[in-house]
């Protein structure tokens, strides 16, 4: 029986991940069960090796048959990589970012979304999860979202049906205001589209999110906070950040900097919102602080605000782990997106919102078998795809 004339309960389906990162898309796949239905992952990549550690200890220790390849993704042969159901992909994003120099495709890891079109064009897989930062609209002055938007919607034997959505992960059981692009395609040929899920009622606050953290969790060193940063931290108040709080400050605590009154800098939490966003680098000033000790939290607090379970244990230097965590996508955020994709792809509905950026459908025009596909650009309407 084909799947596309079956809903196929009790269903298992493989995936691989490309740019896997430390865990956050691949441990909410693993929480993710429906019907008694659910996802098996099979391959991963990443070329850095903590962060390779980091996946292979958690997200695959009950995973014996899954293969991990710690390389750069121009090393390994596409076609070597094995066939799976779907393709969990969040390519590199950071020449797409908005902080930083946003180069876009000029940058050097602005294409590597390119391996996972081939890997779609090669194997033609039932769907894809692509993620990225909300500057990937932005990059290349639009241009670079309308390619790479293009180049998913045509991929393969059939293309690809994608639901283009801006998370606010706050809205989705993350205590923490992180916002990301994620791109769900469905097989041109499955005649099913992705809704978006209905986000849930009540945000969680950074205060609720880092009580009770037992003592036994790993990865909470501390950070050693020098006397002037302590000082300096006396006079920001919670949820304030270095500049506001200048007018109470002694001069020589300010910061004497033009143009680059980043909001996070020295930015102490609110404990009664969600944390603001968890970055993966950054220097003096951008740990992320807490709300009323003189302290930048520890790599455990981030993970808690990244929503990872407190046994996920993080591998590699404080710096690498807290790297791994900035650049993960938040847990709880990516298993209520997982669970409505497998929700899709039983032909089972649930609460959904119209999507930001719309749907893109994509379907096979000719009775000669060439492709064609027909572009819905509806709320898009200046995309010019």
């Amino acid at each position: 029986m084909s799947y596309k004339n079956s809903q196929r309960l009790g269903q298992v389906f493989t995936v691989g991940e490309m740019f896997s990162g430390p865990g956050g898309i691949g441990t909410a796949l693993n929480l993710v069960n429906y019907k008694n239905s659910r996802f098996d992952h099979v391959w991963a990549t990443d070329y850095d090796l903590d962060t390779a550690k980091t996946y292979k200890n958690n997200v695959l220790k009950n995973c014996p048959m899954a293969k991990f390849i710690c390389d750069d993704i121009k090393k390994i042969n596409i076609d070597d990589l094995p066939i799976v159901d779907g393709l969990l992909y969040g390519f590199p994003c950071n020449d797409f970012s908005l902080v930083g120099e946003q180069k876009g495709f000029n940058g050097e890891f602005g294409p590597l979304y390119t391996y996972g079109v081939k890997y779609i064009e090669r194997v033609n897989p039932l769907f894809f999860f692509a993620e990225n930062v909300t500057g990937l609209t932005s990059a290349n002055d639009g241009k670079a979202f309308k390619k790479i938007l293009y180049d998913l919607n045509h991929a393969g034997k059939y293309g690809y049906t994608i639901t283009a959505n801006m998370y606010k992960f706050e809205e989705y059981g993350v205590p923490q205001t992180r916002h990301r692009y994620i791109l769900i395609g469905i097989r041109g040929d499955l005649g099913l589209k992705f809704q978006v899920p209905k986000p849930i009622s009540r945000m969680i606050t950074c205060k609720e999110a880092l009580a009770n953290i037992p003592l036994e969790c790993s990865n909470q060193e501390l950070t050693k906070q020098s006397e002037i940063v302590k000082e300096r931290l006396s006079y920001i108040r919670a949820g304030e950040n270095v500049w506001q709080a200048a007018d109470r400050m002694p001069e020589y605590l300010r910061l004497n900097t033009k143009n680059t009154k980043i909001s996070q800098i020295y930015r102490r939490l609110d404990p009664n919102k969600p944390a603001y966003t968890i970055t993966g680098s950054g220097g003096g000033g951008t740990h992320v602080y807490h709300w009323s000790e003189p302290r930048a939290l520890t790599n455990r607090e981030r993970a808690r605000l990244q929503t990872f379970p407190d046994d996920f244990i993080f591998y590699g230097t404080k710096e690498s782990v807290r790297k791994q965590i900035g650049m993960a996508v938040p847990v709880n955020g990516a298993k209520i997106i997982l669970e409505a994709l497998l929700k899709t792809l039983l032909h089972d509905d649930y609460p959904h919102i119209e999507p930001s950026d719309g749907y893109y459908m994509a379907k096979s025009l000719t009775n000669s078998g060439a492709k064609k596909y027909q572009i819905n650009t509806k709320k898009t309407p200046n995309r010019g795809l």
